[in-house]
């Protein structure tokens, strides 16, 4: 065949193959013609799951019927006019593809009205376009029929009506919270799906825990940080509203949703320390750039982006969102209007640092000026005035007071709100691998040499591992050395970790390094390596501890990010309030 030019037609359904995947994919360019166009009010009427009826009624700008004619033709547009307004994309479409493309696949009708016309007028996209006048507010209506009728190849491969439906209104979902100024109507069949009235920005929570549900609202954290010419705020999912697959993730670039891998990943890391294993975090949020330092006009349909400072961005999404988990807590309190407070780094408190005296013993020494009030017994007791002292410090603090360790495994503690429950072997887990990662951020971990060096016996491929591995063993404080093909020898340990297992503690450190390259593993399993050894170096159940040295731990957990949950993600304590107290026994009832 030789070469030749393709019908116009043919040319649009190409596009259209590109853009128009399902009828969520009609919508979703309509939506955002919409949005572009300054809408506040959008009414979205579908029939048999898109299939029959996509129907967009918005109050934007409206078109003259100049324009009207030209917004079905190919390659048209009021959004861009030139290379540099490419390089600066503000608004969601700008290929000027999207009504074309819809109309070569279906059957199109457009009604419009500007602010300065009497009346509006009406574009039926057949072979010919025909305009007439038609009564209509100012805005436009879109009405796509019978998707696909004229492809029938690609009219079978659309699924049932319900899964249609079911992509359609995740759409609409997602549009809808990353725009609460706009108030969205959704219907199906005749029948109300959606109805979500217009909030100003102070009420944005409102459309979230409309959208998200109160479960998330109540377990989330709201950001708002700025740097490096960005800005990222919305609500981060705390661990406890954590979920068994990623399916409340939301992200939004300049107002436009995206599923950016760069993103994702960076919000991964940051979730990383505080999740435990096989969950996904949830979260909304947006963030803002400069439009010339994006390209989103490397996908058809807009979703994936490129940014010119990549790293940049990675590093400044992945800090803002780790520092936010690290020091916001528990969840903020709601407003009236169903906002949360923005996050807030607690005040500084005196330190507390632990010293092992023993296999059986575990000490804590009190920066307060002042020694840790001596272990009370039956018989004994302080002044009445210093225990009120004492007493009424740590019951003022989150944690409050400890009154007694349950097993050896748990520590009891009355707060000002009720009981708290700590798990102690986990959260000084999460305490040992903070200082961890702060030795390892300034490249001091500080080692002690063993009086004696520990023989360890392993396979020639652990002993291989740990002689490739030298580098990043030396930069997480482990002095190892080979003694022969199946032996090793541990010189030194990381100061913190003095009364961990020297041999246990290789062996699980060889196993992570086994998961990662020869000679140098990334900052992620890093991470794994430290929390491992985070793990060795923490106090184990079945510790008996003093009430002071219980209240020392608590103080030391008050100072320490990501103190709620432990290296691998379990919670490190819970707390039962008076109400929860009282619904237990029935009070009040």
């Amino acid at each position: 065949m030789a070469i030749q030019r393709l019908p116009p037609e043919l040319v649009n359904q190409i596009a259209a193959g590109e853009i128009i995947e399902r009828p969520a994919s009609v919508l979703k360019e309509l939506l955002e013609n919409a949005l572009d166009a300054g809408a506040r009010a959008i009414q979205v009427d579908l029939e048999a799951g898109g299939k029959s009826l996509i129907r967009v009624r918005d109050d934007g700008r409206g078109m003259t019927p100049d324009d009207l004619v030209l917004a079905v033709a190919s390659h048209a547009t009021s959004k861009i006019g030139s290379l540099d307004d490419l390089e600066h994309i503000a608004t969601l479409g700008f290929r000027g593809e999207a009504l074309p493309s819809i109309a070569s696949v279906a059957t199109m009708r457009v009604t419009s009205r500007s602010e300065e016309a009497p009346h509006g007028h009406v574009l039926t996209v057949a072979a010919e376009a025909e305009l007439a006048p038609a009564p209509h507010p100012v805005g436009t209506t879109v009405e796509v029929r019978d998707l696909f009728h004229q492809v029938p190849a690609r009219r079978k491969f659309l699924r049932t009506e319900r899964t249609e439906l079911r992509h359609l209104q995740e759409l609409v979902r997602r549009v809808a919270l990353g725009r609460p100024e706009v108030g969205f109507q959704l219907t199906h069949n005749g029948r109300a799906l959606m109805q979500l009235p217009a909030l100003p920005a102070e009420a944005a929570g409102q459309r979230v825990t409309a959208m998200m549900g109160e479960g998330f609202t109540d377990a989330a954290l709201q950001l708002d940080a700025e740097g490096a010419g960005m800005r990222l705020s919305g609500w981060l999912g705390l661990p406890t509203a954590s979920r068994g697959q990623p399916d409340l993730q939301y992200i939004y670039l300049n107002g436009r949703m995206i599923r950016d891998r760069l993103v994702t990943q960076a919000l991964r890391r940051a979730y990383a320390d505080v999740l435990f294993k096989d969950r996904f975090p949830a979260y909304l949020l947006h963030l803002q750039i400069d439009p010339a330092q994006v390209d989103v006009n490397v996908h058809p349909t807009k979703h994936e982006v490129r940014f010119r400072e990549s790293g940049l961005v990675f590093d400044f999404i992945q800090r803002q969102v780790a520092q936010a988990l690290a020091h916001g807590g528990a969840a903020a309190p709601m407003d009236g209007d169903g906002s949360h407070a923005p996050v807030s780094t607690p005040e500084a408190t005196p330190t507390v640092s632990f010293a092992s005296s023993g296999p059986s013993s575990y000490s804590g020494r009190l920066a307060l000026g002042a020694p840790a009030p001596p272990p009370t017994s039956p018989g004994s007791a302080l002044p009445l005035a210093e225990a009120e002292r004492v007493y009424g410090q740590a019951h003022a603090s989150r944690l409050g007071q400890a009154i007694a360790q349950i097993h050896g495994v748990y520590i009891l503690a009355e707060s000002a709100n009720g009981l708290v429950l700590v798990d102690m072997h986990a959260a000084h887990e999460r305490i040992v691998y903070e200082r961890l990662k702060a030795q390892y951020a300034s490249a001091e971990i500080a080692r002690q040499p063993l009086l004696v060096p520990v023989p360890v016996t392993v396979t020639p491929a652990e002993a291989d591992r740990a002689e490739d591995g030298q580098a990043v063993l030396a930069e997480v404080g482990l002095e190892v050395d080979r003694a022969g093909p199946e032996q090793l020898r541990v010189r030194a340990v990381p100061a913190l970790l003095t009364d961990a297992d020297p041999e246990a503690l290789l062996r699980d450190v060889l196993g992570e390094l086994e998961q990662g390259s020869a000679g140098h593993v990334v900052e992620g399993r890093v991470a794994q390596l430290l929390g491992t050894m985070g793990c060795h170096g923490s106090v184990r159940a079945n510790r008996r501890l003093t009430l002071a040295e219980q209240t020392a731990l608590l103080r030391e957990m008050e100072q320490t990010p990501n103190i709620d949950q432990c290296n691998h993600g379990r919670p490190t304590w819970v707390e039962l309030g008076m109400a929860d107290l009282d619904r237990l026994f029935l009070r009040g009832r």
